[in-house]
């Protein structure tokens, strides 16, 4: 296996030593995931929190900063140290500048495909939803940057937000003939049919190569089952397998499953199933630039994420020999905007997308005086400044805020506009709602949520990170057992009693009925009455049995 670390990713000028890779053997294909709607370049800040509990504590994808740049051999300062962590990352964003748009990745595309003429390109999923033009759009702005792109093969997760009618007319009309759509995991709740493809086979030098697909199993708990009444997901291993197996009897050399699971259950997923060769893997968002080989009773199957939101292209390059995969070359790129240029095709196309609503997304909001990010375990300086906003505008005392990992970073100094408001807060259920909770039941509440994040079984994780809270302090011991890991709940100082209820403010909650505001509008109404934005630190509880957790970078 060939790391692909360049000695000299300190020069910013090195476009060549990071993107021209040689060619290797037989069949190639290229991997992204996770853009959410990112169509122009951003700045993106990696975690600082990414706790591993248990057996998983210290192995990827839980390391962050520096126990992170070391297990790689990345260097601190370095483009790769700036693409793949959080450290100096306001200095290293202004040194290397921002990272994806779709401009730029059409660019990269090409140059690898120079060398690669027949090499396909996946789509991982969250690919129509997170910006205000997909949101406006019902995706289509996606659907046809997608199409130009050249997506080959793709599955999916928010996609299903915008209702399966939606999603069907785009897979049977846009997609027809150009782009298969593809999920082994969902069925008709009424007959157990498929709803989409559960694999593609194409033909590469004379390989034939499957890709199968593994779409979030978790949608309906984590989105709302509203959006998809009649659909069954899931992770069924003997499904999975009895389709692993039929492509391999129909001669297929190469099989890959096009995933949207989450790291920690594709590895899981991969010490189960015989006959994958290498897992594509999604929705947790993380950057590994070296992939994991896992062993299962048909042998080793290797499991890679590939990122979010436009930052990496994956390039993995198979030797198939008498059969079977001999070798391979996997490279984790990241797309650097400033080092390529902007394909001129993509961008008309994004030109055309965006001119309806040009104005409007670049309208000023607020200015913001600190690092606004979002990703990350408990919470984000982002986060911090919608909880802050759902109290004052809701008065309440406690607002809780989805852990979603979507949503892009804005440096100290920069404009908040419409657009940036709209890449925290992009879905299609924003309405806000006030409820009352006991004491008892915000626990229970809490509870729940960290087991969906740490519980030991990786198929029990069921959604994004943490919730995040405003008002309300606690402590939390991610290795705890269930209804053990929140204690210490307060709130202005004082404990919070079990038996008393307190008004709490929350948005995005999927499945319930809201008739409040749409969360933007909420946070609009906040950053106008105070314009000049600082001084939202957030607000993480406080870590037990964390200190010295690889995953974990006390800032």
């Amino acid at each position: 296996m060939e790391i692909y670390l360049p000695t000299d990713a300190n020069n910013p000028k090195s476009a060549d030593a990071l993107y021209d890779i040689p060619a290797f053997g037989n069949v190639s294909l290229l991997h992204f995931t996770d853009c959410h709607a990112q169509l122009l370049p951003i700045f993106y800040r990696e975690p600082s929190i990414n706790l591993g509990v248990g057996s998983a504590e210290g192995k990827a994808p839980h390391l962050v900063g520096v126990p992170l740049l070391d297990a790689y051999g990345i260097k601190a300062g370095s483009r790769q140290g700036y693409a793949f962590s959080h450290l100096d990352f306001c200095a290293a964003a202004r040194a290397y500048g921002k990272v994806g748009g779709f401009a730029h990745l059409a660019s990269l595309v090409k140059r690898l495909k120079a060398s690669r003429p027949k090499a396909l390109l996946l789509d991982g999923g969250d690919t129509w939803q997170g910006s205000a033009t997909a949101l406006w759009t019902a995706g289509q702005d996606m659907v046809e940057a997608s199409l130009e792109l050249g997506v080959d093969v793709m599955t999916g997760h928010w996609e299903f937000t915008y209702g399966a009618e939606r999603v069907m007319h785009v897979v049977r009309n846009d997609f027809k003939d150009k782009l298969a759509f593809i999920a082994q995991n969902i069925v008709h709740e009424d007959n157990d049919a498929p709803v989409f493809d559960a694999y593609v086979i194409r033909e590469q030098n004379g390989i034939p190569v499957a890709i199968i697909g593994q779409a979030f199993p978790y949608t309906p708990l984590a989105n709302g089952a509203q959006f998809t009444p009649d659909w069954e997901f899931g992770i069924d291993e003997a499904r999975l397998q009895a389709v692993v197996n039929e492509v391999r009897k129909k001669g297929a050399q190469v099989v890959v499953l096009l995933s949207h699971n989450g790291m920690d259950i594709d590895l899981k997923l991969a010490s189960r199933i015989s006959g994958i060769d290498m897992i594509l893997g999604g929705h947790t968002h993380d950057g590994v630039p070296v992939p994991s080989v896992v062993q299962n009773p048909g042998g080793a199957t290797v499991v890679t994420n590939a990122g979010s939101h436009g930052k990496f292209l994956a390039v993995i390059d198979f030797d198939v020999k008498h059969g079977r995969v001999a070798d391979y070359r996997y490279h984790l790129l990241p797309v650097f905007s400033e080092l390529l240029p902007a394909d001129p095709a993509m961008q008309a196309t994004i030109d055309r997308a965006r001119a309806p609503f040009e104005s409007r997304l670049q309208e000023p909001i607020a200015e913001s005086q600190e690092l606004l990010y979002r990703r990350g375990n408990f919470n984000g300086s982002w986060d911090q400044i919608i909880v802050e906003a759902l109290m004052q505008v809701k008065g309440t005392e406690i607002a809780f805020s989805p852990g979603f990992r979507w949503g892009a970073t804005l440096l100290p100094g920069q404009t908040i506009t419409r657009e940036n408001l709209m890449e925290q807060t992009a879905i299609t259920y924003p309405d806000t709602s006030v409820v009352e909770m006991t004491g008892a039941e915000i626990k229970q509440h809490l509870e729940k949520l960290c087991d969906k994040l740490f519980n030991d079984d990786p198929y029990q994780h069921q959604g994004g990170d943490m919730v995040r809270t405003g008002g309300l302090v606690y402590a939390c011991e991610p290795a705890a057992r269930m209804n053990s890991r929140i204690s210490d709940m307060t709130l202005n100082g004082q404990p919070i009693q079990a038996d008393k209820a307190y008004k709490v403010a929350r948005w995005g909650v999927g499945s319930a009925q809201s008739e409040g505001e749409p969360v933007w509008d909420v946070v609009e109404q906040y950053l106008k009455s105070a314009p000049l934005v600082n001084r939202h630190t957030p607000n993480v509880p406080r870590l037990i049995g964390v200190g010295a957790n690889p995953g974990f970078a006390n800032e």
